[in-house]
C-alpha cells in the first residue's frame, strides 16, 4: 500500500518535507488510482503525516501494558492493557492535543489528521509494563534529525509548556481526591513536573537551582537553556545523559508528555466549576 510505503520511508529518515505543489500532486494523482492501490490524502509533511498520524505501540515484556505514542506530536502518548485500548485512547486526546498543536501554531497541520497508521511496535521496559508510560526508543526515535526538525519538536516541547504553564494558572489550588481521599494538590503536582524536568536537564548539562525553578524568570531561563543544550547535543550528535544515553527524540518527547500529562491531570481534578 502506498501509505505504508511512504511511513517505511520516513522510519528510514528518506522523507523529506514536501512541498506544498508536490503535496496537491500527490493527492491528486493518488485519487486516481484504483482502489486499494493507494490511500489518498497520505503524505509526509514537515516530518508529520497530513490525514494519518502515526503511531508507534510499546509493549511491556510481560504484556500487561501497551503505550501508543504519536512521534511527530511530542508529548501524544497514552498507555493501556492493549494494543487496541491504547490507540482509542490516544486518539480520544486528540482534542485536547488540538490546543497545544495551536499554540506551536501548527494546528492547520494537526487538524487535517483524520486517522491514526500503526508504524511500528517494539519491546518496553519493566516500567512499561508498570506504569503504562514509554521508557523504551522506538526506530523513529533513534533516527537522525536534520536542523528544522529538531526545531520543530522543540517548537512543540515549548507549547506543552506554555498550556501547562496556563492550567496551573487557572485551575484551583486543592484538587479533586480520589476514591479513597488520596491525590495531590496543584503546587504538589507542579513541583513534581518542574523537578523531573530538572533531573533530565542534567543529562545534558544544564544545572539550575531548586529554587529557580519555581520562579517565572528562573522558569524561563531554565527552559532556554534546556532547548539551547539539546541544539548543542544535536549539532555533536550526542545522546543525552552519561548512563542512560537517551536519543534527543525520545529526552524531547518524554519531556513533552510528562508537562502535558500533568497539566491534564490538573484539568481533569480541578475543582473551580464546582465553586461557583
Amino acid at each position: 500500500m502506498w501509505r505504508i510505503a511512504i511511513l517505511e520511508a520516513h522510519r528510514a529518515n528518506l522523507v523529506r518535507p514536501v512541498p506544498a505543489v508536490l503535496a496537491a500532486l500527490w493527492d491528486r494523482i493518488a485519487a486516481a488510482l484504483p482502489p486499494g492501490g493507494a490511500t489518498a490524502g497520505t503524505i509526509v509533511i514537515g516530518g508529520a503525516v497530513a490525514k494519518h498520524m502515526q503511531v508507534t505501540l510499546e509493549i511491556g515484556p510481560k504484556g500487561k501494558k501497551v503505550v501508543a505514542v504519536a512521534p511527530d506530536w511530542p508529548g501524544l502518548e497514552r498507555g493501556a492493557k492493549t494494543s487496541e485500548d491504547a490507540i482509542e485512547r490516544l486518539r480520544s486526546y486528540i482534542p485536547r492535543y488540538s490546543q497545544v498543536a495551536k499554540l506551536a501554531e501548527m494546528d492547520a497541520e494537526f487538524d487535517t489528521i483524520k486517522d491514526v497508521d500503526v508504524a511500528e511496535q517494539y519491546a518496553g521496559t519493566g516500567s512499561t509494563d508498570f506504569w503504562g508510560i514509554s521508557f523504551a526508543f522506538s526506530s523513529i526515535d533513534k533516527q537522525g534529525m536534520l536542523g528544522d526538525e529538531l526545531e520543530r519538536e522543540l517548537t512543540l516541547m515549548r507549547a506543552c509548556w506554555s498550556f501547562f504553564d496556563d492550567v496551573r494558572s487557572r485551575v484551583s489550588a486543592e484538587m479533586k481526591r480520589g476514591p479513597r481521599g488520596g491525590g495531590r494538590d496543584r503546587d504538589h503536582i507542579i513541583r513534581h513536573t518542574v523537578a523531573a524536568e530538572q533531573d533530565w536537564a542534567r543529562m545534558i548539562g544544564v544545572l539550575t537551582p531548586d529554587d529557580a525553578m519555581l520562579t517565572g524568570d528562573g522558569l524561563k531561563s531554565h527552559r532556554d537553556a534546556y532547548c539551547q543544550a539539546i541544539r548543542d547535543y544535536h549539532s555533536q550528535g550526542k545522546l543525552a545523559g552519561k548512563m542512560a544515553k537517551w536519543p534527543l527524540r525520545y529526552l524531547i518527547r518524554h519531556t513533552a508528555f510528562h508537562t502535558l500529562d500533568h497539566a491534564w491531570e490538573m484539568e481533569d481534578k480541578d475543582l473551580t466549576a464546582e465553586r461557583h
